[in-house]
């Protein structure tokens, strides 16, 4: 049971995720309009997306193909009839008065997406994906007397994906959000960029007593930016939930807004249900049919899913769920890691990686993309600690400078002379130094105190500027107390 807010194990949280993700195609989902980002506000808007009266929207076939992937990514049915309906709703960035959707029959039906915590590993369920167009943008803060509009956004094709109440914590919500973000980018569909609006959030959460079986009134959280941001408010409301029902106070469903610098939710609006919107068929489109053909041409077209090579992962490099799900989270990722595990092993490569190499990135807050470490080096470095070339601590040295240089490994250890001290002779005579230097430490190993030999590595390990070789100090060291 997870405990929300220091609050005790009485209370279970509820979490369903509502996910926009801007699909990747060159045109709008019913205009020839371009979705290109960053353009000048208002340049990017046709006839359609401002509602002019009496154009007609003309159906994009390139993102009904990227529904189709997506739904079979996230392992869902794909319904070969859908419908498109009118959500009507009257806000400045809405120029027509409605959004084209798809309430009735979506594009995608259920599905699920698989998730590791530190809970273990379990699917989440997912309700559907449907189809829709973008509203516009409205902007706030160019005047303190007005708001701005900005229609480029206005029409750019959406994938609406709905999960099941499934998640039980924080941390679930943030897995989920981050394995579907790996899948529609290993996939193509979407970006992705959560900072750029291309994939945006509503959180549904509840409260309920450990043990029941009902749903309590939820509240929407609406259009959260990030995964860090998800799981605090889902942590924030579910703590002012549990409040409000522990003071005997009650609260209606609602829509809230999460307010990232005082850390609050703060109420928007109550919460609309379907009837609000007074759905109806749309009369200008027809309706999408799908024929097995046309399906399985898509499923045979498909990459490797970001869940089947996690799964290759564990069986065939024996990485655990989690350090798999860790470098699958994201193609460049994978690409990374199959590219530095080239003849090495693989899960001391996975090490460097999630360990070193992500401290140093996530400090200089730096994709994987923009490392200065090049693949292939990381994979180096494991060869020549492996070959014995260098030791651990050494190779920790030799990282460093090459996050520095972006200089191969091999290169700095022969520039540096950090080469580690294999030759037999050489370690025997600084052991042999060693041990007449301590005479009294010696004798007391031979009387029977052990422990006192991993002083003795250390002082030949420092007496070597740490260059002689572990393995082959501890064999000589052996060696010589027993003669």
């Amino acid at each position: 049971m997870y405990t929300i807010a220091g609050k005790t194990a009485d209370w279970e949280v509820v979490i369903g995720l509502e996910v926009h993700c801007q699909i990747l195609s060159a045109s709008k989902v019913f205009s020839g309009a371009s979705t290109a980002f960053g353009a000048e506000q208002n340049t990017q808007v046709s006839f359609v997306d401002a509602a002019f009266p009496g154009m007609l929207p003309v159906l994009n076939a390139k993102c009904v193909e990227q529904c189709v992937k997506t739904g079979i990514g996230l392992n869902a049915a794909i319904n070969k009839y859908s419908r498109f309906d009118r959500k009507n709703y009257f806000y400045a960035d809405l120029p027509a008065g409605y959004q084209i959707s798809q309430l009735y029959h979506p594009i995608v039906g259920e599905g699920h997406v698989e998730i590791t915590t530190s809970e273990g590993t379990r699917k989440i369920g997912v309700e559907r994906l449907h189809l829709e167009q973008d509203a516009g943008k409205s902007i706030h803060d160019m005047a303190p007397d007005k708001s701005f509009i900005d229609l480029n956004r206005c029409g750019v094709g959406l994938m609406e994906i709905v999960s099941k109440p499934d998640m039980r914590s924080p941390e679930e919500a943030g897995e989920y959000l981050r394995r579907l973000r790996a899948i529609v980018r290993a996939l193509g569909t979407c970006d992705g960029n959560m900072d750029e609006g291309s994939m945006r959030c509503d959180v549904n959460v509840s409260v309920r007593k450990a043990g029941e079986t009902g749903l309590r009134p939820r509240v929407e959280v609406k259009n959260v930016n990030s995964v860090r941001f998800v799981m605090q408010a889902i942590e924030i409301e579910a703590a002012r939930q549990i409040a409000l029902y522990e003071s005997d106070q009650c609260f209606a469903q609602e829509t809230r807004l999460f307010d990232a610098v005082h850390m609050e939710t703060r109420p928007m609006r109550s919460k609309e249900n379907a009837h609000d919107y007074r759905y109806f068929p749309d009369p200008d489109l027809l309706p999408v049919i799908l024929t097995d053909d046309y399906i399985e041409s898509i499923r045979k077209s498909l990459p490797e899913l970001p869940e089947a090579k996690k799964k290759r992962y564990m069986d065939a490099f024996g990485l655990s769920a989690y350090d798999a799900g860790v470098l699958t989270a994201d193609a460049e990722t994978a690409a990374y890691f199959e590219s530095a595990i080239a003849g090495r092993d693989a899960k001391k490569v996975a090490n460097w990686i999630m360990g070193d190499l992500f401290a140093n990135l996530n400090k200089a807050g730096k994709s994987i993309a923009q490392s200065p470490v090049a693949a292939d080096h990381i994979g180096a470095l494991v060869g020549l600690i492996a070959d014995g070339a260098i030791s651990g601590k050494i190779a920790k040295d030799v990282f460093a400078l090459m996050w520095e240089t972006g200089r191969a490994p091999a290169q700095i250890v022969a520039e540096k002379g950090l080469k580690q001290v294999s030759d037999t002779g050489a370690v025997e005579q600084i052991i042999a130094d060693v041990l007449a230097a301590h005479p009294d430490k010696v004798a007391e190993i031979k009387a029977g105190k052990d422990k006192l030999k991993g002083w003795l590595v250390g002082q030949i390990m420092k007496a070597s500027g740490g260059a002689v070789n572990p393995a082959l100090a501890n064999q000589l060291l052996d060696k010589k107390l027993a003669e």
